[in-house]
């Protein structure tokens, strides 16, 4: 064996409870209580431990045992040595009390199980000499003939290496079914990004294409009617034309921004918002707030919380264009521990809320609910003391 072998403890995953079948585990259960059982049993029902209250230190002897034993199990997980070693020389030394007091079967079981459970979760370098001197205690104490307490001793030994070998291999396939579902999910994670480029491409070379062409022939459009004479019909047709050059303009750009939103090059949500609030054609700030505020530790945000976010501002700020024109707006974003929290508030009247409720453009707050309720989220949207507010809330 190699040093490594020798001074190397159990893995995590052999020395948890993680992969053993539940029929195992019951059965373990109820080993642990029958054995429990038996030595309280065996410490109640002895005469020749002294004393009428004798029985009481025999119950709490038990007790204790217990309860090391549950520190035991844990110092071992968390791979300290000194505390798992001054736990069993702690065990053992009670189970010399214990014989010397005057219950053999107590000090037996404890020796035993000190030489059992060294050997499956100490590393080999400290369990062989401490099962060593465990299996030496019991053969001492021991009142069978010499031939019983050596195949005792022997099958100690090999049922505590069976143990060893069979918590490594459970380890082992808990550590290969993680590696699998890492894998599973790196691969589903690839497919889904080669999908999203796939579609950015065709967006990129149906949609983007057919929008610059639009803008190219809006403006040459735009030229072309500028040069006629002055009057009334010239001036209806190039605000027309003026107003879809726009609407084009705006459609080129937030299909530029679904691009990079479907490659992973989206700029932080807090630029976006400043950037939104400069373009929108609304007056930045009032009473209650200036611009956009950002409260909170930053981060990155999931792609479907940061697009949730963008598209609920958008949605916001254009339903402020149509209902409350010239009205202020405020924009908070704040990062909570475990959501992220927009808020959308202008200084327009309450008038318009039934007319925020029905309107049929964009994909208004129906949409804006919908899309945060497909998230866990929630969205609140309705009319306060000095305008009308947009609430959004979602996992991130």
């Amino acid at each position: 064996m190699t040093l490594e072998t020798w001074l190397g403890w159990p893995s995590r995953e052999a020395l948890a409870r993680e992969g053993i079948t539940r029929a195992r585990r019951n059965l373990a259960r109820a080993v642990r209580a029958v054995v429990f059982a038996t030595l309280l049993w065996s410490t109640l029902t002895n005469e020749r431990a002294p004393g009428d209250w004798a029985w009481v230190g025999g119950i709490a002897l038990v007790l204790g045992c217990a309860l090391l034993g549950r520190a035991f199990f844990r110092f071992t997980y968390d791979h300290r040595l000194w505390p798992s070693l001054a736990v069993l020389v702690l065990v053992m030394g009670g189970a010399a009390g214990a014989r010397a007091a005057g219950w053999p079967v107590l000090a037996l079981a404890m020796f035993c199980g000190c030489a059992v459970t060294a050997l499956g979760r100490l590393p080999l370098g400290a369990a062989v000499p401490c099962t060593a001197v465990a299996l030496a205690a019991y053969s001492l104490v021991n009142d069978d003939n010499w031939l019983t307490t050596v195949v005792t001793v022997a099958g100690l030994g090999l049922a505590g290496y069976v143990l060893r070998l069979d918590a490594e291999a459970r380890g082992s396939a808990q550590r290969l079914l993680a590696q699998e579902r890492a894998a599973r999910a790196a691969e589903a994670e690839s497919a889904a990004l080669g999908e999203r480029a796939r579609i950015a491409r065709e967006i990129h070379d149906v949609l983007a294409h057919s929008l610059s062409a639009q803008l190219v022939h809006l403006e040459a459009a735009r030229l072309m009617i500028e040069r006629e004479p002055p009057g009334e019909f010239r001036e209806k047709i190039l605000e027309r034309v003026v107003a879809a050059r726009g609407m084009a303009r705006e459609g080129l750009a937030e299909t530029r921004q679904a691009l990079s939103a479907l490659r992973g090059e989206m700029t932080p949500v807090e630029d976006f918002l400043r950037a939104l609030i400069e373009g929108a054609g609304v007056n930045s700030g009032f009473a209650q707030g200036t611009g956009v505020q950002v409260a909170g530790e930053r981060r990155a945000l999931p792609a479907e919380a940061s697009q949730a976010v963008r598209r609920v501002a958008q949605e916001a700020l254009t339903n402020v264009r149509k209902h409350a024109p010239g009205a202020a707006v405020a924009v908070r974003l704040e990062y909570l521990p475990d959501e992220v929290a927009l808020e959308v508030r202008d200084s327009g009247g309450r008038k318009r809320a039934g007319e925020l409720a029905v309107s049929g453009c964009g994909y208004g707050l129906l949409g804006m609910r919908e899309r945060a309720e497909l998230l866990g989220g929630t969205l609140e949207a309705g009319p306060e003391e000095e305008g009308f507010v947009v609430r959004l809330r979602v996992p991130a």
